[in-house]
């Protein structure tokens, strides 16, 4: 089940909050008018832990966890299951972890949240990393599909397990929105607002094409996260998406 949104374009975006130390992301999503959605990632939750989730839930905010969970499947069910606890609303995983794992860590979600009175998340499944290249991936992980084929292939096995979306590249979107109709989440990293500078993405698309092409929502991170005025750089990227 993917989150309710509304077609306010803020609901679209998820501001990244990497590379903040914990007190600094608290700060940060507290000053940024109008935010409704915050990604925390790997280095924010080492440092902070579970506790920034529910700061960030007191705050009034929607938490993307982001910590990408491939491991054996009672591991994985486990993980997603305090994760769901917590209230993140949105939760990766792995898809190459396989449908059995796959599909405990969508039970294991489901369980987690009802158990502790929080909302039900959207499982994300991870198909190839952003920062991927074609003929780097091919030769260092020796993959014979290429980019266009394992990305599909990886979201059916997602959708058949039951989880409730996918994060891809924007470049990716169209075609995964063909093969997945809505309520089918798609979010979509690599998004750059109009002047903004593509750092170590490999694969970019700018925030209206990519809600054009079938994103559910986007994923943004140094164009608001080091703008010199944060609630003003938000506000450009909503606008973009105002038709």
């Amino acid at each position: 089940m993917a989150p309710s949104l509304s077609a306010d374009p803020a609901d679209r975006i998820i501001v990244a909050l990497d590379g903040m130390a914990p007190e600094q992301a608290l700060r940060f999503a507290a000053q940024v008018d109008g935010l409704r959605w915050v990604k925390v990632g790997l280095e924010l939750y080492v440092q902070a832990g579970p506790e920034v989730v529910a700061q960030l839930r007191e705050q009034g905010l929607r938490v993307f966890l982001d910590l990408k969970f491939h491991d054996i499947p009672a591991t994985m069910a486990g993980a997603c299951r305090r994760a769901a606890a917590l209230g993140a609303e949105l939760i990766t995983v792995h898809a190459c972890a396989g449908s059995e794992a796959l599909k405990a860590a969508q039970a294991s979600a489901q369980e987690g949240a009802k158990a502790a009175g929080q909302p039900v998340p959207t499982l994300l499944a991870v198909t190839v990393l952003t920062s991927w290249e074609e003929q780097r991936l091919q030769q260092e992980l020796a993959i014979t599909q290429g980019i266009a084929e394992r990305v599909p292939a990886l979201a059916q096995l997602s959708a058949t397990a039951g989880i409730g979306g996918c994060v891809c590249s924007p470049l990716e979107a169209a075609a995964l929105r063909a093969q997945h109709p809505q309520p089918f989440a798609l979010v979509t990293p690599g998004i750059r607002p109009k002047g903004a500078a593509v750092g170590d993405q490999a694969r970019v698309m700018g925030p209206a094409e990519a809600i054009a092409a079938g994103a559910s929502q986007l994923v943004i991170g140094r164009p608001i996260s080091k703008a010199d005025d944060p609630s003003a750089a938000f506000a450009l990227c909503c606008s973009e998406l105002v038709v």
